[in-house]
């Protein structure tokens, strides 16, 4: 089942606050291994980027009231961050990353 908004995403997982970053939360107690998708929901459309702020690929999934960027480590392992509107926002201008209804509309290849 897809989860379409922040709020069910919270509710849905055991995210924990990330130190120093509002409305920011990491991913606890799941297969590192567990792609973007499988934590987001089938049908959220996720967009991929590269970023000159982060070593990892940024995978980006637009929600209401909010979003999940993960980063896919060169192991092919996952770090997922739920982000609430406010920590979406200053978390993507600090990945030089903008992302649009249309990016949310195209799957990543």
């Amino acid at each position: 089942m897809s989860k379409t908004s922040f709020e069910e995403l919270y509710r849905a997982g055991d995210w924990e606050p990330i130190r120093n970053c509002p409305g920011r939360y990491a991913l606890r107690g799941v297969d590192r291994y567990l792609n973007v998708e499988a934590i987001a929901g089938q049908g959220i459309q996720v967009s991929e980027h590269q970023s000159n702020a982060a070593k990892d690929t940024v995978l980006v999934a637009l929600l209401a009231g909010g979003g999940v960027i993960s980063y896919r480590r060169a192991d092919g392992s996952f770090l997922h961050t739920l982000n609430d509107e406010e920590g979406f926002e200053r978390k993507l201008k600090q990945l030089g990353i903008e992302v649009t209804a249309t990016d949310a509309k195209t799957k990543r290849t």
